[in-house]
């Protein structure tokens, strides 16, 4: 077994299960200050890779610049129509969350498509799990660090998806199984991107456009707009949002400092 493979393998896994694992953790009475917390430093995360190791990497490979324009472009507006085709979906909401949802807001949500909450988480994962795989075939760091970015969002997702699902009828040991079974679909869509980004080398840098575009649209088309709902209920929470998200784009700095100088 390669290394990549092997460092690809340990990150989806880390990424998924223990992401799981850390929001099933969680209790209830935690939520409302812990996830957005999360999401501020996750904002950080995401955009720091993207901008600063993502792009970079992509346009350092020399690939045909304007081909990468165009990829990052239509990435952008693809995830955008996923979203609307509610393929993509992210969840940071719940009846706890101090977001002034109605009684019966996630038994509404979920309803009888609970199921289909953890297919789509699935094929989340696996998309994740490719990316992953890319940035680690690119660079061992850049490939930890998109774990870390991805782990870190998925989290307060998590969080969401796991309360809807038991408020849903499903028990706290089911939800958490059929989460852990759907976070496995990183796992094979890692090993599936290792064996086909290997063979195709020349695919790297376009897979890391489309990487970048996911991270950009999740932060600034998800997290961002939650933040601002937050800080008009509770203006002091856009200074510690603010200093989180910096945070969020320092670790990044300092964890890949000198990546780029292969």
């Amino acid at each position: 077994m390669s290394l990549e493979l092997l460092h690809i393998l340990l990150a989806t896994l880390a990424a998924g299960a223990l992401s799981v694992a850390a929001a099933a953790a969680l209790s209830l009475t935690l939520l409302s200050r812990i996830v957005p917390r999360l999401v501020s430093l996750s904002a950080g995360l995401l955009l720091g890779t993207a901008v600063l190791h993502l792009l970079p990497e992509a346009v350092e490979s020399g690939a045909d610049l304007h081909a990468l324009s165009w990829t990052l472009l239509c990435g952008l507006v693809g995830f955008f129509l996923l979203e609307k085709l509610a393929i993509l979906r992210h969840s940071h909401h719940h009846e706890g969350d101090g977001h002034e949802h109605h009684a019966g807001h996630d038994q509404a949500e979920a309803g009888p498509g609970g199921m289909l909450i953890l297919v789509g988480d699935a094929i989340h994962n696996f998309a994740d799990g490719a990316m992953i795989a890319a940035a680690f075939l690119i660079d061992i760091k850049l490939g930890w660090l998109t774990a870390l970015a991805i782990a870190a969002h998925e989290i307060p997702q998590e969080i969401g998806d796991f309360i809807v699902l038991m408020n849903a009828g499903y028990t706290r040991k089911r939800a958490l199984a059929f989460n852990l079974l759907s976070s496995l679909a990183g796992v094979a869509g890692g090993l599936l991107g290792y064996f086909a980004f290997a063979k195709s080398s020349g695919l790297l840098p376009f897979v890391l456009m489309v990487s970048a575009a996911s991270f950009i649209y999740i932060a600034l088309a998800d997290l961002v707009p939650d933040l601002h709902r937050q800080s008009r209920v509770h203006q002091r929470d856009s200074v510690v949002q603010l200093a989180l998200m910096f945070t969020g784009i320092v670790i990044v700095a300092v964890l890949t400092s000198g990546a780029h100088a292969h």
